[in-house]
Order: structure tokens, then C-alpha cells, then sequence
């Protein structure tokens, strides 16, 4: 149970910038797909379930708080080429990096509310990786090709991301590979 009131505000936002996220990803996927880029469009559908996870993460923390509540939370809007919406994916991704999660993680860690620690520490890892991947897939998709892999691998878990191979042991969560969701 989230007993602070600032921890639980911000899960409440990463819950709602995370459930965003996921849709976002969803669409610039489909775009990504009619442009010619099959392979980008399904490296958006994988982070998007990621963010999924995050997002379920983040919620189920909050589980025994009930009630309506304002959620402000960042979101990128628009829709553009590929290119374009890969940049949208950069720039959402770098900020939760660099600002929103190391705030949430400190602030979780000082109030001593371990289950929101955890779920920001997981999101926070995946998106270091989320980013550095759209931003290859927009290097290929600024040349004209699509981004090579063989598959997604996503762990259920906590949202850690991996070309081609899953390890046997997720180094974020410690899930077993039989678990990782793969998308191809």
C-alpha cells in the first residue's frame, strides 16, 4: 500500500504517460507498416506493450487506493512520418530518463515506498533502451531502409527490451527467458 501522497501522485502520472505511450506506439506502428517499414512498425507495437507493462506496473501499486483523480501527465501528440514519429518516441523516451524517472526513483526511494521504487527502477532501465533503439530505427528509416532484427523479445515483467535473443535470465527482473513476449 502507497502510503505517501507525492509517490502516489506520481505513479498516478507515469501510470497515465505510460497508458499513453502504449497507444501512441500502437498508431505510429501502423503508419510505420504503410510507409514500407514492417520491421519499425513492429518495433513500436513491442515497446508499446512494454509501456503496457509499466503501465500495469504502476497501477497495480496503487491497488488499493481507489477513487477518480486528475492525472497530469505528459504525452506527445501528433502524427507524422515515420521518421518524425520515431523522433516523438526519442524525445518521450529521453525524458523519462533523464527527468521524470530519476525524480519519481528518488522521491519513491526517500519516503521508503518499496513498490513504487521498483516499478520506476524497471521502467527506468527499459526506457534507457527504448530510446537508443528508436533512435537506430530512425538512423535506418532517414536512409530510406527499415530497422533489422529477427524479433522483439519483451519481458513481462518489467518491460526490459531485447533484439533478436532473449537472455535466459532478464538482467533487470530476474524473469526466465520462457516467459519474454516475442514479437516479429
Amino acid at each position: 500500500m502507497v502510503k505517501n501522497a507525492m509517490t502516489a501522485d506520481f505513479l498516478r502520472s507515469a501510470y497515465g504517460g505510460e497508458s499513453m505511450a502504449h497507444m501512441r506506439y500502437l498508431i505510429w506502428g501502423e503508419i510505420a507498416r504503410k510507409e514500407g517499414f514492417p520491421k519499425i512498425g513492429t518495433l513500436f507495437e513491442a515497446i508499446g506493450y512494454a509501456e503496457y507493462v509499466h503501465a500495469n506496473n504502476h497501477f497495480n501499486v496503487l491497488k488499493e487506493q481507489k477513487g477518480d483523480y486528475t492525472v497530469p501527465a505528459g504525452g506527445v501528440f501528433g502524427i507524422g512520418s515515420t521518421v518524425e514519429n520515431l523522433q516523438g518516441g526519442i524525445d518521450g523516451e529521453l525524458h523519462e530518463v533523464e527527468q521524470m524517472y530519476p525524480v519519481y526513483l528518488q522521491t519513491a526511494e526517500f519516503q521508503g515506498e518499496k513498490g513504487a521504487k521498483r516499478s520506476f527502477h524497471y521502467a527506468l532501465e527499459a526506457e534507457k533502451i527504448h530510446a537508443k533503439m528508436f533512435k537506430e530505427a530512425q538512423d535506418s528509416a532517414k536512409s530510406g531502409k527499415d530497422y533489422d532484427f529477427e524479433a522483439v523479445y519483451i519481458c513481462p515483467v518489467c518491460g526490459y527490451t531485447v533484439l533478436d535473443e532473449s537472455p535466459d535470465v532478464c538482467p533487470v527482473c530476474g524473469a526466465k527467458k520462457e516467459i519474454f513476449k516475442e514479437f516479429k
